[in-house]
């Protein structure tokens, strides 16, 4: 199985693929995504017989998007695949689900997937 997400904004958009089968989800994650996204992501799993030892695979969306979604996404993303040891790949674009199942089928793994916030960060000046 490989598991898809896209976490750019505050509708988590999780996507497993088993085969053939493409179950598709979406999560209206909001401020809650830190907290419930590994909770979101194995209820998803259980609901179809599987686990987090079924994963084959990682594709994620590295963006453009929200700073902390991307950040949050990325980092529990990241650290899956480490302990599962599955690859993972970071992909970008409107169809970066089809491409990172081609890399990843093709072997493919980046190891660590960086977050692309599609410009610089908009860091304020402290008041005090």
């Amino acid at each position: 199985m490989i598991l898809l997400l896209d976490t750019s904004t505050p509708l988590c958009k999780l996507t497993l693929v088993d085969g053939e089968q493409w179950h598709i989800d979406e999560w209206q994650a909001d401020r809650t995504l830190a907290k419930n996204l590994l909770r979101y992501m194995q209820g998803q799993l259980r609901h179809y017989d599987k686990s987090f030892a079924d994963i084959l695979g990682i594709g994620v969306y590295q963006g453009p998007g929200s700073f902390t979604g991307l950040r949050i996404g990325l980092t529990v993303l990241n650290t899956m695949a480490d302990s599962e040891r599955v690859p993972i790949v970071g992909v970008q674009g409107d169809d970066w689900q089809r491409v990172a199942i081609q890399r990843l089928m093709a072997g493919e793994n980046d190891k660590i997937v960086l977050p692309f916030y599609g410009s610089e960060a908009h860091i304020t000046t402290p008041r005090k």
